[in-house]
């Protein structure tokens, strides 16, 4: 019966304990035999994901409980991932706002809830780890209530119904001194208070494609909650787009439900519930699935346009082709149209000679996600320095991606960060005292400014800092920001890095290779610590004579290279570079490999 289906999303900010919690929910609720080996954050189930420790795709899972099936949408809790978050969201009859008993309310659980307040979701408040020995629940429940004042919740909206738990320990109560048991009352509030939305069944079968899977076996598998009529397979079916246009057609060959995180095979999916059909092979994220006798298009969320844009082209390197197997620019570009097929929070452009594409994405996250998975997949390229997408107003004046930055610290840090803050014309909006010499600082700051800054702020803090950023609003442009300043230490020729020229160029600046590292002429090997690129010699070994004393033969000690995360790399290029990236290595290097032919451009420049 469509009456006892519930369909809920748990969101909350990055690192909040979703995953955790939506674990003990399913093992709980019977989703598992007794002896059946089941992995820890079940729904994180993408090599990066379970690397990093966050949701990057949105998944649904579905548990019963009584009489009742609760479909569950687990969403990312990252910024750069939001096109996710606003999507899933019209699946859903209800949402479970999760928050840290410690860290409070964080900015993307303020991002978040506030679409969900948009979209007329009434939000269960879960005020998580309350097993955490700094935990200040009494408070962070009147943080919460002043964000949804602050979001313009309507009365329903703000009389929200609050829980205590432990994702980790599996226990939630009604009460902060509560009974500490099950999720029992979770689940139970969950029946009660989220109403499932009345579909009409007698109607044509019509829904919303929100998600979209690439299967190897089925092909293009789209996920949906069915809005109107029913779903059988083999009936004929059709994809409208938005404004009604017919995308494609063909029959339904498979319908699947989830139970618990498998997909099982139905003959017919029911209005209301969440299913993936295949079937369709150009129907898109947004379309509407439906029967044939369908015009109308069911509305859809508008995506957030992308912020940030890369160039990516193939590895033009003399080292081109030792590492990866896939070299060449179609292959590249075949990959990089499925990524903009099945990620709508990125948006593909190329040049006339389709041999240089451009990939917008929301952030960094984003971007340096895809170049990981490209990495991982065998395929080699170059990347150009990021740039930010800037818009004009009504007025013809630029504006440019203002960021909102959340900064947890200790106390004798703050004067530096805020320094480096208004380096970057960040402008601080509020200081809180956190206790325990603890501070929350919070900035609004260009993007262009923040490439790469994470890093930066983990030095001055010394590791100890927690920092957050979301997208805030397009604002005006702040003008011209200062580059890297450092500059570049460019290999003389190829070969192979001697220990012996690396020792002696150490006190030359900061060193990116090490004894035995592969380089070639117009690779970055180093920064120096002043402006002006420098060409040098790590290839230089040490001439041998006869003589043989303690003097001379003294001990090469290296000091060991910095290991950079791409994002981190990416941040340090200046408009004249580029990195390389394969499968093994990242190398940092000159768009322009010859020295002759750049000291010819930078004197027309």
């Amino acid at each position: 019966m469509t009456t006892s289906i519930r369909n809920i999303t748990i969101i909350a900010h990055v690192d909040h304990g979703k995953t955790t919690l939506i674990d003990n929910l399913m093992k709980q609720s019977g989703s598992f035999r007794e002896n059946e080996v089941v992995d820890e954050r079940l729904m994180d189930s993408g090599e990066l994901e379970k690397e990093r420790g966050i949701t990057i795709l949105a998944k649904p899972a579905s548990i019963n409980w009584k009489d009742s099936r609760i479909n569950i949408i687990d969403t990312p809790g990252h910024r750069d991932f939001a096109a996710e978050v606003e999507r899933v969201l019209s699946m859903a009859d209800g949402a479970l706002l999760l928050i840290d008993s410690a860290e409070g309310v964080m900015p993307q659980t303020k991002f978040v809830l506030a679409k969900a307040l948009k979209q007329g979701l009434k939000p269960i408040v879960v005020i998580n780890k309350l097993d955490k020995a700094d935990q200040r629940a009494d408070e962070v429940l009147n943080e919460t209530f002043d964000l949804f004042v602050s979001l313009d919740a309507n009365e329903e909206q703000l009389d929200f119904p609050v829980i205590y738990a432990s994702g980790r320990s599996g226990w939630a109560s009604n009460e902060i001194d509560g009974p500490r048991e099950n999720l029992n009352p979770l689940l139970d509030l969950v029946i009660d208070h989220v109403k499932p939305a009345e579909f009409d069944k007698s109607k044509p079968f019509a829904m919303l494609s929100t998600l979209l899977y690439a299967d190897s076996f089925l092909g293009r598998s789209l996920v949906g909650r069915i809005s109107q009529g029913t779903a059988k397979a083999n009936q004929q079916i059709k994809a409208i787009n938005l404004d009604g246009e017919k995308v494609d057609e063909g029959r339904l060959t498979k319908i699947f439900r989830y139970e618990g995180t498998k997909k099982v095979p139905i003959e017919v999916g029911e209005a209301g519930d969440i299913v993936v059909i295949a079937g369709l092979e150009k129907a898109n994220v947004a379309d509407t699935i439906c029967d044939t006798d369908v015009d109308k298009p069911i509305k859809a969320t508008p995506i957030d346009p992308p912020t940030m844009s890369i160039k990516i082209t193939v590895n033009s390197s003399p080292l081109a082709g030792t590492e990866g197997k896939k070299l060449t620019s179609t292959q590249i570009r075949e990959r990089l149209v499925q990524e903009a097929q099945n990620n709508v929070g990125i948006s593909f452009a190329e040049n006339e000679n389709k041999d240089s594409f451009e990939i917008s994405g929301r952030g960094e996250l984003m971007l340096e996600i895809l170049l990981t998975q490209m990495r991982r997949e065998g395929f080699e390229m170059t990347v150009s320095p990021p740039r930010v997408l800037f818009q004009k107003n009504e007025n013809g004046e630029k504006l440019e991606p203002i960021e909102e930055i959340t900064m947890d610290l200790d106390e004798e840090f703050s004067s530096k960060v805020i320094d480096s803050m208004n380096k970057r014309k960040g402008k601080l909006i509020d200081l809180k005292d956190t206790g325990k010499n603890k501070k929350r600082l919070i900035f609004h700051a260009p993007t262009r400014g923040l490439m790469g800054y994470t890093s930066r702020f983990l030095t001055l803090t010394k590791g100890s800092g927690v920092i957050n950023r979301i997208f805030h609003s397009y604002g005006k442009f702040e003008g011209d920001m200062e580059g890297r300043r450092n500059g570049a230490l460019i290999s003389m020729e190829q070969g192979k890095a001697v220990a012996f020229a690396i020792y002696n160029l150490q006190a030359r600046g900061e060193m990116f290779v090490t004894h035995n590292d592969p380089v070639y002429s117009g690779m970055i090997v180093g920064l120096s610590p002043k402006p002006g690129d420098m060409i040098i010699n790590v290839m230089k070994g040490k001439k041998l004579t006869n003589m043989r004393t303690q003097g001379t033969d003294e001990n090469v000690v290296l000091t060991p290279v910095r290991k950079m995360s791409i994002a981190e790399q990416l941040s340090m290029l200046n408009s004249d570079e580029a990195l390389e990236i394969t499968p093994n290595s990242c190398r940092l290097r000159k768009a322009e490999l010859d020295p002759h032919v750049r000291k010819r451009l930078a004197k027309n420049a």
